[in-house]
C-alpha cells in the first residue's frame, strides 16, 4: 500500500544510512525508496537488502529507484520508474504481478498513460522547487489537483516537500508525500518523520488523534489534567492521562499538593503507551526532579512529539515546580521536547534572560532552542499591549496576535492552550497551523469565560471548541 510518509534515501556519505532509515521508520515512514547511484553494484545490493529487512520489521513498503533487476535481487516490494527508466511492462517481466510498480509523471497525460499501462501508483512532481535535483521541472500544486481528479490509483507528491508544504499536498489529494532532505538530512530523522507522518491523521474518523497528558490534577477543574482532557475531547481527539500530583485548589488558590510516587507516574505512562498509544504527549505540572526524570526516560524510548508546558507557578502564586527540578528539566526533558510553551516569567526563569519586549521574546526563544527544544512558543500575555505570542519553528519566527481581554477569568489558560496545540498536531495539522488555531481557541475561551468562584475563574472550553470547530 502506497500511503502516508514516503521517504527517498540520499547517498550513504556518512556510512550511517541504515540508522537514519531506521529512525525514519520509527518516526512513521510507511514507504522507503532506495536511491543511490554512486555505490558499486554489489554494495548497492547489500545496502538494499539491509534496508528491505528494516522495512519488513515494521511492515513498511520498500521500493527501489529505477532498477527492476536490483528490486528483484534484494526482494524489494517494488520499483519506481522515471520517465526514461523503462516501461511498466518491462518491469512486470522482471518482478511479476505481485510487486508494486510506480511511475514518475509531470502531466495529466503522463499520469493517465501510466495508469492505463498498469502502474500501481504514480509520482507527481516536482511540486515545489527542490535542491536535490537541479534539472527538475516544476509542475506545481495545481497540476497535482488535476492529476488527482483524472486518475484512481494512489498519488505520491514529490519535490520540495517539508513539514509545512506537506499540508498543502495532502489537501490537494496526495495519498503520500515523498521527502528526502526534510527527513534524511535532519539531525533527528525520527522527529522529522513523525511531524509529517502525523499529518495523515486528518483522514481518520473521530475521535481523531491520541493525546497523552502528563500533568497534575486540579480539583477545581479549571487547569491541569481536567483542563487538558476537556480540551482534547471537545476538539475531537482521544485523551489519556498520567497524574503527577494531586492538588487541593479552587479559583482562589492552591491549598495543598500531594505528588505521586515517581514509580507510579512511570506505571501510568507505560500502561497508556503500551496499549492505547499516543500521537502526541503534553506535559504540564511535573513538580519534582524525580518525576521529570521518570517522564524523560519514558519519552526517550519512543518517538513522540512532546509539547512541554513548563508549569512553574499557579495563577494564585503557589509554586508548582520545585526549584531543583529546573536543572533536571533543562538537562533531561528539554532535549526531548518538540515544542516548549513558556509564558514570560517561565521563559525568563529557564533561559536566564529578562524579557520586556517582543524582540526579547525572540532572543529568549532562540536561547531555549539552543538548550535543546526543537521549537519554542513564548506566550506574551504578561507584556503590555495586545496579547502577542511568538513561535520559533525551526529557524522561522511566526507572530500570533490577539486583542488583550481584561478579565480575571483566565485560570487554566496555559494548560488549555498547550493541550489544544498537542491536539491539533495529533489530528494532522502542521505546527504553525496548529498554533494559529490553538491561539484562536484560547482567545475565545478567555473571551467567553463565565465567572465561577470568587477568584480567577476558569476559561470556557465548551464555547471555544464550538467556535473553532464551526470555522472548519
Amino acid at each position: 500500500m502506497i500511503k502516508g510518509l514516503y521517504v527517498i534515501t540520499d547517498s550513504d556519505r556518512d556510512g550511517n544510512l541504515a540508522a537514519r532509515v531506521e529512525a525514519a521508520l520509527q518516526g512513521g515512514a510507511r514507504v522507503i525508496q532506495y536511491r543511490d547511484k554512486e555505490l558499486p553494484a554489489e554494495r548497492r545490493i547489500e545496502a538494499a537488502r539491509q534496508l528491505a529487512g528494516l522495512c519488513r520489521k515494521v511492515g513498511a513498503t520498500f521500493i527501489v529507484n529505477d532498477d527492476a533487476n536490483l528490486a528483484a535481487a534484494c526482494e524489494a516490494d517494488g520499483v519506481h520508474l522515471g520517465q526514461g527508466d523503462g516501461t511498466v511492462a518491462e518491469a512486470r517481466k522482471i518482478l511479476g504481478h505481485q510487486r508494486i510498480i510506480g511511475v514518475s509523471t509531470r502531466t495529466v497525460e503522463q499520469a493517465l498513460k501510466a495508469e492505463t499501462q498498469g502502474a500501481d501508483y504514480i509520482g507527481v512532481g516536482s511540486i515545489y522547487p527542490t535542491g536535490t535535483k537541479q534539472d527538475t521541472e516544476l509542475v506545481g500544486i495545481d497540476t497535482l489537483k488535476k492529476v488527482r481528479r483524472a486518475v484512481k490509483i494512489p498519488i505520491v507528491a514529490i519535490g520540495g516537500i517539508d513539514r509545512e508544504r506537506a499540508d498543502e499536498a495532502i489537501t490537494a489529494g496526495a495519498d503520500a508525500v515523498a521527502v528526502i532532505s526534510a527527513v534524511m538530512a535532519d539531525p533527528f530523522p525520527s522527529l522529522a518523520a513523525r511531524e509529517i507522518a502525523l499529518q495523515f491523521n486528518r483522514h481518520l474518523p473521530y475521535p481523531r488523534g491520541r493525546v497523552l497528558s502528563v500533568a497534575g490534577s486540579d480539583s477545581g477543574g479549571g487547569a491541569g489534567i481536567q483542563a487538558d482532557l476537556k480540551t482534547i475531547t471537545l476538539l475531537g481527539a482521544f485523551g489519556s492521562s498520567a497524574l503527577t500530583a494531586l492538588t487541593a485548589q479552587n479559583t482562589r488558590g492552591v491549598r495543598g499538593i500531594h505528588p505521586c510516587p515517581e514509580d507510579f507516574v512511570a506505571d501510568q505512562i507505560e500502561a497508556v503507551l503500551s496499549d492505547l498509544g499516543a500521537d502526541t504527549v503534553k506535559t504540564g505540572m511535573l513538580y519534582s526532579a524525580e518525576i521529570i526524570g521518570v517522564v524523560a526516560r519514558a519519552l526517550k524510548r519512543r518517538n513522540l512529539l512532546t509539547v512541554v508546558d513548563p508549569v512553574m507557578i499557579a495563577k494564585g502564586g503557589a509554586p508548582l515546580l520545585q526549584q531543583q527540578a529546573v536543572d533536571t528539566l533543562l538537562a533531561r526533558l528539554l532535549p526531548l521536547t518538540y515544542l516548549i510553551t513558556p509564558n514570560i516569567p517561565e521563559a525568563e526563569a529557564i533561559a536566564g534572560l529578562k524579557v520586556k519586549t517582543e524582540a526579547d521574546m525572540e532572543v529568549a526563544a532562540r536561547a531555549l532552542q539552543k538548550l535543546g527544544a526543537r521549537n519554542v512558543l513564548i506566550k506574551g500575555g504578561h507584556l503590555p499591549g495586545p496579547a502577542v505570542d511568538l513561535l520559533l519553528a525551526g529557524d522561522s519566527v511566526h507572530r500570533f496576535g490577539a486583542e488583550r481581554l481584561e478579565t480575571p477569568n483566565t485560570h487554566g489558560t496555559g494548560c488549555t492552550y498547550s493541550a489544544a496545540i498537542a491536539t491539533f498536531i495529533a489530528q494532522g495539522m502542521p505546527l504553525v497551523k496548529a498554533v494559529e488555531k490553538a491561539k484562536a481557541f484560547i482567545t475565545e475561551a478567555i473571551r467567553s469565560a463565565v465567572p465561577l468562584g470568587s477568584g480567577h475563574g476558569p476559561v470556557n472550553h465548551w464555547q471555544a471548541a464550538k467556535a473553532v470547530i464551526s470555522d472548519e
